[in-house]
């Protein structure tokens, strides 16, 4: 697999996609107003992920190693390898393949503090643009994250790395931030602001698997991952 975004391998284009992303909080909300979808793959070493995102607006500026990717537009990806709703693992990134990763012994609201300076080790990634980047005078059609996570890499010194295998189960997830923008007489984006408060309006939040609430740090409402050993796109006899 060669990491660069344009997702032309064959493993690729035999993998299924998932259903298109839905508002965070599910059928609370109305569908997204742009899709987004996902494939994975797997093998000894990595979890391969990749993500199209439909935009009619690419914009990025935050290019520094774990700023807080989500105060723009990006694509995040949530891992909990033992389903056990602790100590599991967030990577965010951006259209111009900024990251943003931590490890979560246990979730806020129990108490727990994000430790940024834990890294996803050997991470790859790349992002390809159907567009152009920050331009605000014409429309843009997407952008293509692709990664591979090295199973060996969701670790730190309190918490052995998981290997995943045939039948195996892990929790997962992944939400698209997308904010309302405005664009300044520089040509530059912003995230869009109500006139009346002079604050942020929230973002959307579109998600593979809703939450229900809108919180992603729930993991006991993320998706299952279910690792299946037969090559992509061969059909398997079903158990008995």
């Amino acid at each position: 697999m060669v990491i660069d975004g344009k997702l032309n391998e064959k493993s690729w284009k035999k993998a299924e996609w998932t259903s298109k992303f839905k508002d965070i909080e599910g059928d609370k909300k109305p569908l997204p107003l742009q899709d987004t979808r996902v494939k994975m793959l797997w093998d000894n070493e990595f979890l391969y992920i990749a993500a199209v995102l439909d935009e009619e607006h690419i914009w990025a500026y935050q290019d520094k190693k774990d700023q807080i990717v989500f105060h723009e537009n990006d694509f995040e990806v949530f891992i909990d390898p033992d389903s056990d709703t602790e100590n599991y693992y967030e990577l965010e990134i951006n259209a111009i393949n900024n990251t943003f990763d931590l490890f979560l012994p246990k979730t806020y609201r129990k108490g727990g503090k994000a430790q940024i300076s834990w890294n996803i080790e050997n991470l790859k990634s790349a992002v390809s643009i159907d567009g152009t980047l920050n331009d605000g005078k014409d429309k843009d059609k997407s952008w293509t994250l692709e990664m591979a996570i090295p199973f060996r890499s969701l670790a730190n010194e309190k918490v052995p790395a998981i290997l995943p295998a045939h039948d195996v189960v892990w929790r997962i997830n992944f939400s698209r931030v997308n904010w309302q923008h405005e664009i300044g007489t520089d040509g530059k984006y912003s995230r869009r602001k109500n006139k009346e408060t002079n604050k942020l309006i929230p973002e959307y939040n579109w998600v593979w698997s809703p939450q229900g609430i809108i919180n992603m740090h729930f993991p006991e409402y993320w998706g299952y991952l279910h690792f299946n050993a037969g090559t992509v796109g061969k059909k398997q006899s079903k158990s008995k």
